[in-house]
């Protein structure tokens, strides 16, 4: 494949790092998330890593390996306990701070480091000055996806489920931190109303779920959370970090909903779930990092990334999602791509959320850890494959590499819906073999379709674009 370019997702196709939390220290960009596993029966199955990249090549990721073992905290020294979406945040001591619960407990955990990626030691829990712990309190609602952010001597850490249904869930809470980084200093207080408490306040619809994350730009703060719809990143505005929050707009869905330029906004275009990001500005550029879901589960998340547009107010507008993200420009309409980076998957059947027989989904050959390379696995007939997007010249030829007990072919389009522009005959094989067929793509940035139509159920490994 072309290198020096930096694809969806981001990281090696056999990680599956979700949650992530960008941030920049120094001249690197860090990512901190939970930890997926391929073919994980649950969430967060697997201990706490790290990857960075030079702020000016985000094609160049590097493995920092292991940062926090679930088994590091004296609450889970038997590893029975999944680490879900983590948080970091640099103390009045110039420390990192690592701010963490588990699936089955109400509570926040805190790890500290001298650096970003260095190895976290466990550090305590957040608790009230009388020592009860926070979410334990008598008026305190359970702990959940704390984020963090610190101004001088205060730390405010958001945190906060709330399931559908759930009346004794309020919304994202706020809790103001003493200078230790883990003495509550003002109790919890509702920023963000959960979907039982949201009618008249603006934020109807888009209601918050879980996964707060907070930045501040500017001189206002800026609340990233995952909505009751569960698929979308929304986010909400405030001149003060703890309180006076209005809602704003999306800034990503992981299924492409409300996305109109490329297909009707009610469109589902991939396969979602919930989701979980935050946003960095990398170069006097800004992305919003989010997850996509894999082997056709919930539990086989990989980051992915998308440039975003500020507005003159301050406003973003929504992201589309994409197979290059991260790289700022078009992929090179040249040479072979792994399927993997299909930004787009679905069939004649609409469906918004994750899971189905019938539907492609994205895998891998080996077990978990293994560096196999990720490909697109259980296409029928109607799978749509959506590549966004090429810049490209004088494109002729185009080849596809699969393999499966199958009898049809692949239409190519730049456009749902438009002219098939190149018909690629597959036949039944059980090792991965390429097939070519002439093709006219028109010069200039590019989407790239694939559909797939015939009998069988194939795999598709990459595609390449020839000029000759």
């Amino acid at each position: 494949m072309p290198d020096h370019q930096v694809f969806n997702p981001y990281l090696p196709s056999w990680e599956y790092v979700p949650d992530g939390e960008p941030y920049v220290f120094g001249n690197r960009v860090y990512v901190f998330g939970s930890h997926d596993r391929f073919n994980g029966h649950v969430f967060c199955l697997g201990d706490y890593v790290c990857w960075s990249a030079p702020v000016d090549d985000l094609s160049d990721w590097r493995y920092e390996g292991v940062i926090f073992k679930k088994t590091d905290d004296p609450l889970n020294r038997e590893g029975k306990m999944c680490l879900y979406a983590p948080d970091v945040t640099v103390g009045p001591d110039g420390r990192y701070y690592l701010y963490y619960v588990f699936d089955k407990v109400g509570i926040v955990s805190v790890a500290v480091c001298d650096k970003p990626a260095g190895k976290y030691e466990f550090y305590g829990y957040v608790r009230y000055p009388d020592g009860t712990l926070l979410g334990e309190g008598p008026s305190d609602e359970p702990s959940f996806d704390p984020a963090v952010w610190t101004e001088g001597d205060d730390t405010y850490l958001y945190s906060g489920f709330c399931g559908h249904g759930d009346k004794s869930r309020t919304g994202c809470m706020v809790t103001v931190l003493e200078k230790d980084m883990l003495t509550v200093r003002e109790r919890p207080s509702a920023v963000l109303p959960g979907a039982q408490y949201s009618e008249r306040t603006g934020y109807e619809v888009h209601a918050y779920f879980e996964a707060p994350s907070i930045r501040k730009i500017g001189a206002r703060y800026y609340l990233i959370y995952s909505s009751q719809l569960m698929h979308e990143l929304c986010y909400a505005v405030s001149d003060r970090p703890t309180g006076g929050f209005e809602y704003k707009g999306v800034l990503v869905s992981n299924c492409d909903l409300g996305i109109d330029t490329y297909k009707p906004a009610d469109m589902p275009s991939a396969y979602g779930a919930n989701n979980h990001g935050g946003i960095v500005d990398i170069g006097r550029k800004w992305f919003v990092f989010y997850h996509r879901h894999t082997n056709g589960t919930w539990y086989s998340r990989q980051g992915c990334a998308e440039p975003l547009t500020m507005l003159p107010d301050g406003r973003f507008g929504q992201a589309e999602m994409t197979s290059c993200g991260l790289n700022r420009v078009p992929l090179r309409g040249v040479g072979e791509y792994p399927a993997y980076i299909a930004c787009n998957l679905f069939t004649d059947t609409p469906s918004i959320y994750v899971g189905g027989c019938d539907f492609p989904k994205v895998m891998q050959d080996g077990r978990d850890g293994d560096e196999e390379i990720g490909y697109i696995a259980n296409i029928k007939d109607s799978a749509t494959m959506g590549f966004k997007y090429f810049d490209c010249e004088g494109v002729n030829e185009i080849h596809v590499t699969t393999r499966g007990y199958a009898g049809g072919s692949f239409e190519v389009r730049t456009e749902i819906g438009g002219s098939v522009l190149a018909t690629l005959a597959i036949d039944s094989t059980n090792v991965w073999e390429t097939t070519a067929a002439p093709i006219q793509l028109p010069d200039g940035v590019n989407a790239l379709y694939l559909t797939y139509r015939g009998d069988g159920n194939i795999a598709l490994k990459s595609f390449e674009l020839c000029v000759e």
